[in-house]
């Protein structure tokens, strides 16, 4: 009887693959050739992707009642079938991963097919690739997801994302920190045990986690024009370089122009975690300068910055007095034993090209450095002209990147293995910033780049937020708003002034401090 029973088993599963694969199988009467390859949302035709990817979930926006997509690996052949009602195409987690491995250092060929009626009558589209990159990208992407305004800073969350899965869970939401605003997070060598945040408000200061311990530190002294913004660690972590700023927004009535984000005043200051002590980063050279944006090179013997001559005449300079406002990158020299500074260098003359360079980020290997260059400013945010640059220290060429689009890309930063960058870009909307992923090889060519998967592939088109300041790190934050908002109840360690005392006969060092003026809200994003 048993015998039996599991011979009636067997008849029953064959019987059943036989009329699956007649399913599956069954002859198309008709089948026309398109001489296109399909349009589909997001664009993932011919991008570079890592072997570790989130499935690449798109929709067919083609006519049809019916869509049918393969999906295979060009060197095993090891295929993904996927058929749609409604032109939304979602690869299973555990196939998608079975074949981006076995398309490792190869391609997946991607072919859709579209029917108006039936299944029996079919438009073949031409096939389009996935290239897998033999590098592997971090695990995690955090980022600041906020409503792309001008003041308002209600609902700001903090934001960790599988970059492998779909997963995310908030790391900060503000909401439970009485709505202050968090920004600026930055994270030592991409490390998920070791970063900071600023919290500004009344929860102000900044956080920094060291292996699951957040110590609320005050880094502001009385030398300092403005509170600590845009960090960088040292890659050693004993210290972290930030620039002091006072920022101002105006607006305009200018149809190409509403909003321009500014400096009045702003200089470097090394923060010193062993003493807890700030020292200002000075110059010999007696001119005044802007100096912001400050990013330590792989070895930690250049801090590389962005400088512009200081010459506003007002508090509230008009457009055409900023768009005479130019950032040159440059450099000193570091000394760790001794915490002094070279001179300044000039790395990349943007000014006599009457651009203006910002947010400049050095690859792992040193080998590259990224910069966002606009036509004038200090906030490339707001200029849709912004674009970025490669600057290859080895032997000094720039070139304009293949990745960019016809509207803003800035908030670039580097994966933990150099192999990849990630980076905002408004290309989507003119309006939200969205996170961008290319790869990168050891030679600085550029794969084409792509935008960070979702399960719902329509989620952009529906969502306003901005993904603000995306950071690769290599592991998942084992902290939530709950912690932080602990440490807020904390009080603030304040930073003592590290600068040398001055003798009796020379003048005091006075930063002039300008305050915001009637119902005038300091912002920075």
């Amino acid at each position: 009887m048993r015998k039996k029973g599991i011979i009636v088993i067997l008849t029953v599963i064959c019987i059943g693959l036989i009329l699956c694969a007649g399913c599956t199988d069954e002859k198309v009467k008709n089948v026309h050739e398109s001489d296109r390859i399909a349009s589909i949302e997001p664009d993932y035709i011919n991008v570079t992707i890592p072997p570790n990817i989130a499935p690449m979930n798109f929709s067919i926006r083609e006519e049809g009642r019916f869509f049918k997509v393969t999906a295979s690996s060009v060197r095993t052949g090891y295929k993904l079938s996927i058929n749609s009602s409604d032109g939304i195409i979602r690869f299973p987690e555990k196939s998608w991963k079975k074949l981006t491995a076995d398309s490792k250092g190869d391609s997946i060929k991607i072919q859709v097919f579209a029917s108006a009626d039936d299944k029996k009558s079919l438009t073949a589209y031409k096939p389009f690739f996935m290239i897998v990159a033999n590098d592997a990208i971090d695990p995690y992407l955090v980022y600041r997801l906020i409503f792309p305004g001008y003041y308002s800073w209600s609902d700001i969350k903090i934001i960790q994302r599988s970059t492998e899965s779909f997963s995310e869970e908030s790391v900060i939401e503000n909401q439970m920190l009485e709505k202050n605003c968090a920004n600026c997070h930055s994270f030592n060598g991409n490390s998920a045990r070791r970063f900071m945040i600023h919290i500004r408000g009344s929860k102000g200061g900044t956080y920094f986690v060291e292996d699951g311990k957040i110590t609320r530190t005050d880094p502001k002294i009385d030398a300092m024009p403005g509170s600590a913004t845009y960090p960088s660690w040292h890659p050693g972590g004993r210290f972290l370089a930030f620039s002091s700023n006072q920022v101002r927004q105006s607006f305009y009535s200018l149809p190409e122009k509403k909003i321009e984000v500014y400096d009045l005043v702003s200089s470097l200051i090394l923060y010193d975690r062993k003493s807890n002590e700030i020292i200002s980063v000075t110059d010999s050279d007696t001119a005044k300068y802007l100096q912001t944006f400050p990013s330590w090179s792989a070895d930690g013997k250049y801090l590389y910055f962005c400088r512009a001559p200081q010459y506003k005449t007002t508090d509230t300079p008009g457009i055409e007095e900023l768009k005479n406002t130019h950032y040159d990158l440059a450099r000193k020299s570091f000394d760790p034993e001794s915490r002094t500074f070279g001179e300044t260098e000039i790395v990349f003359n943007a000014a006599e090209i009457n651009k203006s360079a910002s947010f400049p980020r050095i690859s792992p290997d040193g080998k590259y450095l990224v910069f966002t260059l606009a036509d004038y400013g200090t906030f490339p945010v707001w200029h849709r002209e912004a674009d970025l640059y490669m600057l290859n220290l080895q032997n000094g060429s720039t070139t304009k990147m293949v990745v960019n689009s016809n509207e803003t890309e800035s908030y670039h930063s580097w994966s933990s293995n150099g192999r990849w960058m990630v980076f905002s870009s408004r290309r989507m909307d003119t309006r939200s910033g969205r996170s961008y992923f290319a790869h990168i090889d050891s030679l600085g060519n550029q794969g084409k780049e792509f935008v960070l998967p979702q399960k719902d592939p329509g989620l952009y088109s529906r969502m306003l937020e901005s993904f603000n300041i995306p950071e690769l790190v290599d592991g998942k934050i084992l902290l939530n708003t709950r912690d932080f908002a602990k440490a807020a109840e904390e009080e603030a360690l304040m930073a003592k002034d590290g600068n040398p005392k001055k003798t009796t006969n020379e003048q005091p060092v006075v930063r002039k401090i300008i305050r915001p003026k009637e119902n005038e809200k300091l912002i920075h994003e």
